[in-house]
């Protein structure tokens, strides 16, 4: 069978077996009398069998080799394919990813889309100082999916609190994107996701940094606290008193339970404070500090709270407690 039928029959085009041919993969088993190329049945069905590897992803070399050399194992060889297309679909993912971003930016036009991807590679970049001016130039100009996975990912303190500045200004969808971070299995991840969603506004970011006070996590739980004691929701009561008893922003909590004593809440948090100071397990360090909280809630129940310890066996309680006393006759 001459070049010009195998191909037609093959799909293959002449150039292509010629390039076979040089490469050794094919070749025709014989020559007509004028010379052309003659290729035997069994001569066409290696070609068959070069097309069948080449779609496997085999560069014609390591195809030659498949073919000739009789020592050949496939599995080193589909084991290095396997990892090669997961590579290669890593990045056609990554490139997805950047181009769906970019068109849900709605572009007027290419100078948008240029500005686009050079913020969302700025993201990206090696270079911390790059990265923060990226999120402060972020606003508006990237979808917020790409800032929450920026937020996600940032270990640098400086870049991450301005993408969580970004993330506070940017549209609707950050508070649901950073929820699915606060069941990372990664804790760093949580902290980032519970701590951008403390800065962003709004109604969902409210009842999300709700959902988090029951979270198994205490550094998520803590910060869920922190933001909404500043929010004004009392649910957070419990979460900071325990960040006072643990010593952990116990300033920050103190100064949030403050902030949340007003004239119906005073006297549940000066209660709250004394059932924990009644409490065996509590240490000394964190009486003193459950103590030092009481100053901050106003009305008779912490009163009565700092009356009563006056007398109580740790003397740096006690002290502590007439300190505030005197505070208060001052006031």
């Amino acid at each position: 069978m001459l070049i010009g039928e195998v191909a037609r029959r093959s799909g293959v085009s002449a150039r292509m077996l010629r390039h076979y041919e040089s490469l050794g993969l094919v070749r025709p088993s014989g020559r007509t009398g004028s010379g052309y190329r003659e290729y035997s049945g069994e001569d066409i069905q290696r070609i068959f069998h070069v097309e069948s590897l080449r779609a496997t992803g085999l560069s014609l070399r390591e195809i030659g080799r498949a073919l000739d050399d009789p020592g050949f194992t496939p599995s080193a060889l589909v084991d290095d394919l396997i990892r090669r297309t997961h590579e290669r679909i890593a990045v056609e993912t990554e490139l997805l990813t950047r181009l769906r971003r970019v068109h849900a930016t709605d572009p007027a036009g290419w100078e948008d889309v240029l500005q686009v991807v050079t913020l969302l590679g700025a993201l990206g970049s090696k270079s911390a100082d790059a990265r923060q001016r990226a999120a402060l130039a972020s606003v508006d100009e990237v979808p917020v999916e790409a800032l929450v996975e920026a937020a996600l990912g940032e270990g640098d303190p400086n870049v991450a609190g301005a993408l969580r500045w970004a993330l506070a200004r940017s549209g609707g969808g950050g508070p649901a994107l950073l929820a699915e971070g606060l069941g990372s299995p990664v804790a760093a991840v949580r902290e980032r996701a519970v701590r951008s969603l403390a800065e962003m506004p709004g109604d969902e970011a409210t009842a999300l940094l709700r959902n988090a006070l029951a979270s198994p996590d205490d550094m998520v739980r803590g910060y869920a606290a922190l933001a909404l004691g500043t929010r004004g929701e009392a649910d957070a009561v419990p979460a900071l008193v325990d960040l006072v008893v643990a010593g952990t922003n116990d300033t920050d909590a103190a100064d949030a339970l403050s902030l949340l004593a007003g004239d119906d809440a005073a006297d549940r948090i000066a209660a709250e404070l004394v059932d924990r100071l009644a409490r065996d397990t509590t240490g000394a360090s964190a009486r003193g500090r459950l103590t030092q909280a009481l100053a901050g809630v106003p009305g008779a129940g912490s009163s009565r709270a700092l009356q009563e310890l006056l007398h109580d066996e740790d003397r740096a309680v006690a002290l502590t407690a007439a300190y505030l006393l005197q505070l208060r006759d001052m006031g």
